[in-house]
C-alpha cells in the first residue's frame, strides 16, 4: 500500500468515510463530490493502482466488485429504475485517485452520452 493513497486510508480507517458496505474483499462509500444522487465507490481492499494493474488473479476480485456493486444498488433503490457504474483508467478518462474503483451512479436519468459519440 502507498502511503498516500487517500483510498488505502480510509479502508484502513485512517481518515473517514461514509462507508456503506464492507466485507473481506470490497469497502464502498459514498464520494464526497457526487455526480448523481447516488454516487458510491466500490473500493478493492488490495491496492491496484488502476485497471491495467489487474493480475489473473484478480478475476475473481473484479467478479465481486461488481456484486457488491448491485447488492449497494439494491440498498439505494436504483436497481428498479437503472444505475451506471464506470471505471475510470488513467488521468486522461479522468481517475484521480490510483487505487482501482467502481463508480456506481443511479437516483436520475443519467444522459446517453455514448450514442453521441462522446464516450462515458
Amino acid at each position: 500500500m502507498p502511503d498516500d493513497c487517500i483510498f488505502c486510508k480510509i479502508i484502513n480507517r485512517e481518515l473517514d468515510a461514509e462507508i456503506v458496505y464492507e466485507d473481506e474483499h470490497a469497502v464502498a462509500f459514498k464520494d464526497i463530490n457526487p455526480a448523481a444522487p447516488v454516487h458510491i465507490l466500490v473500493v478493492p481492499r488490495k491496492h491496484i493502482p488502476t485497471l491495467l494493474d489487474l493480475k489473473k488473479e484478480d478475476e475473481g476480485l473484479v467478479g465481486h466488485l461488481h456484486t457488491v456493486a448491485n447488492e449497494v444498488a439494491r440498498a439505494f433503490n436504483v436497481d428498479k429504475k437503472g444505475f451506471r457504474v464506470v471505471i475510470n483508467c488513467g488521468a486522461d478518462a479522468g481517475q484521480i485517485v490510483f487505487h482501482l474503483h467502481l463508480h456506481l451512479l443511479g437516483g436520475r436519468p443519467l444522459l446517453q452520452t455514448m450514442a453521441k459519440g462522446r464516450g462515458v
